[in-house]
């Protein structure tokens, strides 16, 4: 099945379209600005119910600001730690797997044990223990993200190298004399690259899931850049008066994850029809 003919796949693609218009776009689309406070328009409710604004379509916090726009300019950060995290995972695992898969050995035999005791390691505390000696900011959980998110890739990466190993054009390759730099890389790398692609999807996802997390514990990026797990912290305390302040930066997180996560699994049918037939 290909992922025009996948309706779920479609219409979480147009999520995640509507994710990066609204990250790039955050200063034309958002209709105020997020961290301008209004005090006398604290805890407004959404334009909908009784009391609400249309100036504020979707209400107002506990210092004034327009939860859209705080909504809207969080997807920035959301997008940047994702796709920077697996970026940065993605690159690293793949040199690891690459080179632990085909030269084999005792290289192979540290990188992976390497990666089990790491995976021995709850990846959430890892970050926290990391962050806390780092300090907060942005790209210090961009950093601690891609560093905990490694391990998948290149366990995945080196399979593959093992079984790609031994075929009949990487033997050929060896006895005309191409290096093993060059074999990796042009007869390795390409046939793993649709499945670092279906991780690199996933692992957006947990990524920005992280970061949230991250933030509502106050160790993620800086309480002055708006993000969706600072608002969910800010917001826990009313969700029993106001309960829009938590309610729409978790709905845009639950979708955000939940579109990636339905994206990723496309592409891994498209990359192996065999799996998804059975």
């Amino acid at each position: 099945m290909t992922v025009v003919r996948n309706r779920l796949a479609l219409a979480a693609l147009a999520v995640l379209a509507l994710l990066v218009i609204a990250a790039v776009f955050s200063p034309l689309l958002a209709p105020d600005d997020p961290a301008k406070q209004q005090l006398l328009a604290r805890l407004t409710p959404p334009a909908w119910e009784g009391g609400g604004s249309l100036a504020h379509p979707l209400g107002t916090d506990q210092l004034g600001r327009d939860v859209l726009s705080r909504v809207i300019y969080g997807s920035r950060v959301s997008l940047l730690v994702g796709v920077g995290a697996a970026l940065l995972a993605g690159v690293v695992g793949a040199v690891c797997g690459l080179f632990a898969g085909f030269r084999g050995g005792w290289p192979d035999r540290i990188l992976m044990r390497f990666a089990d005791i790491q995976l021995a390691f709850p990846s959430l505390l890892l970050a926290l223990a990391i962050v806390g000696f780092l300090g907060s900011g942005l790209w210090n959980v961009v950093l601690v993200l891609g560093f905990t998110g490694w391990v998948a890739y290149a366990r995945v990466v080196r399979s593959e190298v093992l079984s790609l190993r031994t075929r009949d054009y990487v033997t050929q390759a060896r006895a005309t004399g191409v290096t093993d730099l060059t074999i990796m890389r042009r007869h390795l790398l390409p046939n793993v690259l649709p499945h670092l692609a279906t991780i690199a999807t996933l692992h957006i996802a947990a990524a920005i899931v992280a970061e949230a997390s991250l933030s509502y514990l106050g160790l993620g990026v800086p309480k002055e850049t708006v993000t969706w797990g600072s608002m969910l912290a800010d917001g826990q305390l009313y969700l029993g008066t106001s309960w829009w302040v938590a309610v729409f930066p978790g709905l845009a997180l639950m979708l955000t994850s939940l579109a990636i996560n339905i994206t990723g699994d496309a592409l891994r049918d498209v990359a192996d029809p065999k799996a998804y037939r059975r």
